[in-house]
């Protein structure tokens, strides 16, 4: 199938933060247990959506998508969706969609060969970390080996930050570990490999200011806004992200937990200039995932 490559022109915005929740064959990204507490945080009554729905969705509304899953098998004993069918769903719909790839830093070396196969052989664009559901450290050099070919191969990584609503409300939390997603510890991170570049996903809910220090400290670290409608953003993060950090924000929604649709609605709200609004749904992203040389 000839599919046609994004069109950037076309494009009213990029959502740099797109879940793939269920394979082709039924099997579901998270584990029932936690499947159920996430729907209850985010009090969402929809159904898992396909990546066929998903670009189906997005091109309705002119906007693409990043688009990934969360390995986190040696914590929750949960397989994942393959890297590599999100990688050849994507590719059905590569006017709208764009595959990142989870790798569990637990796998080991296993896990940089896979990243550089899944760059090499599967077009993917990215990497996605959610420290607290794979219940590693960002800074722990378990991940250096990982961080280093994905740095190699130029392409980002995603790092969840703050709050989550996996395991939410859920007996001890689901097991799930909030301290692993403090945005300082990516600190470390982006000092040792000041060639990656990092996105701290999330308004990083309590650890906001962490966040925006790194940011503005380190020349290699992003913010993605996915997560949480606009009008609870903390004000801090409105603030510097229409002055300082205008070129390092990014639209994200966290979809289907977000819609787009709710969420752009919600930032039409905000006191931004004209030309950070712009920079923030589209043009900083075209920058960070390097789509401007397609």
């Amino acid at each position: 199938m000839n599919t046609p490559r994004l069109d950037l022109d076309r494009l009213v915005a990029i959502d740099v933060h797109t879940h793939a929740e269920i394979s082709d064959g039924g099997h579901p990204s998270l584990p029932s247990h936690l499947e159920a507490g996430k729907a209850a945080y985010f009090r969402a009554g929809h159904p898992q959506v396909t990546i066929d729905e998903l670009a189906s969705y997005y091109r309705e509304r002119q906007i693409a998508a990043v688009v990934f899953t969360v390995d986190a098998e040696a914590a929750t004993g949960h397989p994942p969706i393959r890297n590599e069918e999100v990688a050849e769903s994507c590719a059905r719909h590569r006017d709208v969609l764009i595959p990142f790839a989870s790798l569990d830093p637990h796998r080991g070396r296993a896990a940089v060969r896979r990243a550089r196969r899944l760059v090499a052989e599967h077009g993917v664009r990215g990497f996605k970390f959610h420290p607290s559901l794979q219940a590693f450290w960002p800074s722990d050099r378990l991940a250096y080996p990982l961080y280093e070919v994905i740095e190699e191969l130029g392409v980002p990584a995603v790092f969840h930050s703050g709050q989550t609503g996996i395991g939410a409300g859920l007996r001890g939390g689901g097991s799930v570990r909030l301290k692993y997603s403090n945005p300082i510890e990516l600190d470390d991170v982006a000092v040792d490999f000041p060639e990656l570049t990092i996105i701290c996903a999330h308004p990083s809910v309590p650890w906001q200011d962490e966040a925006l220090a790194v940011a503005t400290h380190k020349p290699n670290i992003y913010i993605d806004l996915s997560g949480w409608s606009p009008r609870y953003f903390p004000p801090q993060l409105v603030q510097q992200a229409n002055s300082i950090l205008k070129r390092k924000v990014l639209f994200g929604s966290d979809f289907p937990a977000i819609t787009p649709d709710r969420w752009l609605r919600d930032f039409e709200e905000l006191e931004l200039k004209d030309e950070v609004r712009q920079m923030i749904l589209k043009e900083n992203a075209v920058k960070v995932l390097g789509l401007g040389s397609d």
